[in-house]
């Protein structure tokens, strides 16, 4: 369902082991907004809620809401280092267009 580059794994895996949240996962929902009509919102979780499904994505629990599922399928999650900064970044099949950052989408 959602697959995380090398880069994306070791970058959450980095995050997770600096905030002692070693045994959670990442937390990705979509939510109305942003410039293209809906936005990501990425975060770390200690663990799943009842209704959410776990993914396993390269060794990192990936936790998913229900409403954000069907946004999310096929979702490929990078990370870039660059002189501008660092971040993660978002390759959606089911984005019919997105923003210029690529932080949002529609």
């Amino acid at each position: 369902m959602i697959t995380l580059s090398e880069e994306a794994g070791n970058a959450v895996k980095a995050a997770m082991s600096r905030a002692g949240k070693s045994d959670g996962g990442l937390r990705v929902m979509v939510e109305t907004g942003g410039c293209a009509g809906f936005k990501y919102l990425i975060g770390l979780d200690t663990e799943p809620r009842a209704d959410d499904a776990v993914i396993d994505a390269g060794g990192v629990k990936v936790f998913l809401d229900p409403d954000s599922q069907p946004l999310l399928t096929g979702l490929k999650i990078g990370f870039v280092e660059s002189l501008e900064g660092s971040g993660f970044t978002f390759d959606n099949p089911n984005a019919g267009t997105k923003c210029g950052c690529g932080k949002s989408f529609g």
